[in-house]
């Protein structure tokens, strides 16, 4: 997999969900945002990163029922398995079926996670040790707490394949951008492009929003007409960005 282009990163970094999603709808893509999953800490910032999926099945009695036994021999554990095969700056995105009956993972996966310099963990289920967890420095994003083991409900069966998460289609490699408003998935090979136009829409905006904040018209502010693209471009002269 061809590696992106680090300012592809720090641009993303700095645009929004609205912005990201705006710019992948006039691609055709109508619905590339995580609806109803949350941060566990809200204040940790933007994170950028690639997806490392693992989906889940529910789980079996004659599978996933003799816990101490799986813990011992580590058979079959494609969930420990995916923690330890992960790298910094990859997201652990988990298929979990929308199920948040019982955890995708705790705080010992995610600590192991967090000392590895993981970008990001998210489930469209839940995590278990939600309190602990949101004081970590590693994002966090799910449907809720429980305190429920994996194995109740969740079998991981595979790892580094498309998966869906909150019904939106993940493949592994595609960039994730997350904030306080929740995750947008960006298909790979559209990263660059999408970047670079979100930037330029962040960029105009913020200088949209100081004429509208001052009292100017929606009409022909917001979309720019004429006068104001110009008003934008003597802006842009002075030295002003992000």
């Amino acid at each position: 997999m061809t590696p992106l282009d680090p300012k592809t990163f720090e641009m993303l970094g700095k645009c929004g969900q609205g912005t990201l999603t705006t710019q992948l709808f006039r691609r055709g893509f109508r619905q590339q945002f995580m609806v109803g999953l949350s941060p566990l800490n809200p204040n940790l910032g933007c994170f950028v990163g690639e997806a490392f999926t693992l989906r889940f099945i529910p789980s079996r009695e004659d599978k996933d029922w003799d816990l101490g036994d799986l813990k011992t021999r580590g058979e079959d554990n494609v969930q420990w398995e995916a923690v330890e095969a992960i790298e910094a700056g990859q997201v652990l995105v988990i298929d979990s079926r929308n199920d948040a009956r019982a955890a995708s993972a705790g705080n010992m996966l995610m600590t192991r996670m967090m000392r590895k310099r993981v970008a990001a963990a998210i489930t469209d289920g839940a995590f278990r040790d939600g309190s602990e967890i949101s004081r970590m420095a590693i994002p966090a994003y799910c449907r809720g707490n429980t305190a429920t083991t994996r194995p109740a409900y969740h079998r991981a069966v595979a790892m580094q394949e498309p998966i869906a998460c909150a019904e939106v289609a993940v493949y592994p490699g595609d960039i994730l951008v997350g904030d306080a408003d929740g995750v947008t998935v960006i298909p790979r090979h559209l990263a660059d492009e999408v970047a670079r136009d979100s930037y330029e829409q962040e960029r105009r905006e913020k200088f949209l929003f100081t004429k509208i904040d001052a009292g100017a018209s929606l009409f022909g502010t917001y979309p720019a007409g004429p006068e104001t693209l110009a008003e934008y471009d003597a802006w842009l002269k002075e030295g002003n960005t992000l």
